[in-house]
């Protein structure tokens, strides 16, 4: 997966608007525009790398003479204490882009070591793990690119990526085979639909009325294994709901296709990166 440039060049000049209103108060007052300085991100901890090139960036765009040495790159696992990349640049602009970059790089890196920890819970089964649209506003992009640094896979991007028939869809259009039926006459031949099911009776309708994929709604685990038995590779089966690192193999196991969590990209925890100045 490629991130467009202009994406997170626009992304990084909005944040580092957001953090300097009109100067730096500390820096600017403090230290001379013309020094030059060497830092390094070191890693705090043990997990996978995301956004090294959109941290770095941050720097590039406040000093484009900035000299750059990648120890890692993404989707490598670092341990604690790595060093991850170098710099030496202009001390002014590695001071103001310190915070925005590492916010990116921590945040992109704590979803790719939780993916990838879900990744290898379900080694060796059907399954693979993908993310959802429940991301931040305006940092969909770098969070699903992050799941697939992770080893993940991704869900669709937006709403028109496919037609995913929620609870809420059906219920107010009067069921299942009513509304797959209605989308077959409207959507085109490229459309794939996805149902949301509750139970094995919604299973065997989304089944029969053609659905693409069929998303099995905080079902356990038994009924999870009943519905595989009764699509038999007739239609991808997704699991999704209350998934979390104690249950994801046993879910897994049951013969699904695919997990989906939210929680890759709406609850993560930020990986443990710092950026340390050289003596």
């Amino acid at each position: 997966m490629k991130l467009m440039q202009f994406y997170v060049d626009d992304l990084i000049k909005t944040a580092l608007t957001e953090d300097i209103n009109y100067i730096d108060s500390t820096t600017d007052l403090l230290i001379d525009e013309k020094d030059v300085s060497e830092a390094y991100f070191v890693a705090k901890a043990t997990g996978v790398i995301a956004g090294l090139d959109v941290a770095l960036r941050v720097f590039e765009l406040l000093d484009g003479e900035i000299e750059v040495v990648r120890h890692f790159k993404d989707g490598d696992e670092v341990k604690n204490g790595d060093i991850i990349a170098e710099f030496r640049g202009h001390t002014c602009a590695m001071l103001k882009g310190e915070r925005t970059a590492l916010n990116l790089l921590q945040h992109m890196s704590g979803i790719a070591t939780y993916t990838n920890k879900c990744v290898k819970l379900v080694e060796g089964t059907n399954a693979s793990i993908a993310d959802t649209r429940k991301t931040l506003p305006g940092l969909r992009p770098l969070q699903k690119y992050s799941v697939v640094a992770g080893g993940g896979r991704n869900h669709r991007y937006n709403l028109t990526d496919a037609a995913m028939l929620k609870d809420n869809h059906i219920d107010a259009y009067g069921g299942i085979t009513a509304a797959v039926t209605e989308l077959r006459k409207k959507a085109g031949h490229m459309l794939q639909i996805e149902v949301e099911t509750r139970n094995l009776d919604e299973v065997q309708e989304a089944l029969e009325v053609g659905a693409n994929v069929i998303m099995l709604d905080n079902m356990d685990c038994k009924t999870m294994k009943a519905a595989v038995e009764m699509t038999a590779g007739k239609a991808k089966l997704e699991a999704s709901g209350n998934v979390t690192l104690e249950n994801i193999r046993e879910i897994a196991e049951t013969g699904v296709d695919i997990i989906s969590l939210g929680a890759l990209t709406h609850s993560v925890t930020a990986f443990d990166i710092s950026m340390k100045w050289k003596k």
